[in-house]
């Protein structure tokens, strides 16, 4: 089964049992790439619904598929050699599941170029031994960041987190991914179609379904979204209601996973430069110009830096900081 950009190295293996297409899929990362580094990065990221380390080593997904109608599951795993084996199950279509999952291990992205590209800044050099081939690990979809924005505004991750994985559990497809039950978030069209979604206030409710409404659209299509200027990208998502400049752009890199954009809006990365590079107050426009040294990988190495930085000051994991300014 082939997913978009990466290559894959052996035939398609698809099934059909109780109306539940089951896929094998085999992906060879271009790049350095680490599902290990994934699963140690999903276990503290409260959004993703990881459930934590599996005996089997295997990560395993839920999430509305991008024709926002149906869901998919994927127990994911990487052999000794680096080839990534996914079993796609679910109603969605298993090419388009194996793509977007591919996008969501950002694995539709050439790697091949990372190396020397941290190799040519000491900073980044130094955080790519510290956490060897950790890439972004997406949300399904820019419509799911979409909602996780929504969902977070002025409250605390942890209970953004907790009203969006009773929101799955209640109105979520429901799925076994490799013997372990799991609940993606609402396709559109069933988000659409809630009436009152406990734990969130009505103007909440309200962007939510125009968030669904607006993915049924292809408003919020990853592939267009990735191929528009980053301006116009980033203009094009504040246009929907409850999204500020901050969330447009995690929308565009944790939703669409663009490779490279720099986080103009994300204050502690900023902070994570200064302290890095050892600079005393720097504009935003100084740390976008020296971030150009990244492209094409700009978010990557964002997602090292913030990563770093949390780890040693725990922000996240104390649940000290809203889950979005805007």
């Amino acid at each position: 089964m082939t997913a978009t950009g990466p290559s894959t190295t052996r035939p398609d293996t698809t099934t059909q049992k109780g109306g539940v297409t089951m896929a094998a899929i085999t992906i060879t990362p271009r790049g350095p790439f680490s599902l290990a580094a994934s699963a140690r990065f999903l276990e503290g990221f409260a959004p993703a619904r990881y459930p934590g380390h599996a005996p089997d080593g295997a990560i395993r997904l839920a999430f509305p598929a991008d024709d926002g109608v149906s869901a998919a599951g994927a127990a994911v795993r990487q052999t000794a050699d680096g080839t990534v084996h996914a079993d796609i199950t679910g109603d969605a279509d298993p090419a388009a599941a194996a793509a977007q999952l591919g996008r969501i291990l950002s694995l539709d992205t050439d790697g091949s170029r990372f190396p020397a590209i941290a190799a040519a800044d000491p900073v980044v050099a130094e955080l790519a031994a510290r956490y060897p081939g950790l890439r972004p690990v997406c949300f399904g979809s820019p419509y799911e960041a979409a909602a996780w924005a929504v969902i977070g505004h002025r409250i605390r991750i942890t209970q953004a987190a907790a009203i969006k994985e009773r929101i799955a559990e209640q109105d979520g497809q429901h799925l076994t991914v490799a013997g372990a039950p799991l609940a993606a978030f609402p396709t559109p069209r069933a988000l659409a179609g809630l009436v009152h979604i406990p734990g969130l206030p009505e103007v909440k409710t309200g962007r939510l379904h125009a968030l669904a409404s607006a993915a049924l659209a292809g408003n919020l299509d990853a592939a267009r979204l990735r191929a528009m200027p980053t301006a116009d990208a980033i203009a094009h998502l504040r246009t929907l209601p409850g999204i500020g400049p901050f969330s447009a752009e995690l929308i565009l890199i944790r939703g669409a996973g663009h490779p490279d954009l720099f986080p103009a809006c994300e204050r502690r990365l900023h902070a994570a430069m200064a302290d890095a590079y050892h600079l005393q107050d720097p504009s935003p426009g100084q740390l976008a110009d020296l971030s150009a040294r990244w492209a094409p990988y700009r978010s990557w190495v964002a997602l090292l830096l913030r990563t770093h930085r949390e780890e040693t000051t725990r922000e996240i994991a104390r649940g000290r900081t809203p889950s979005r300014p805007d």
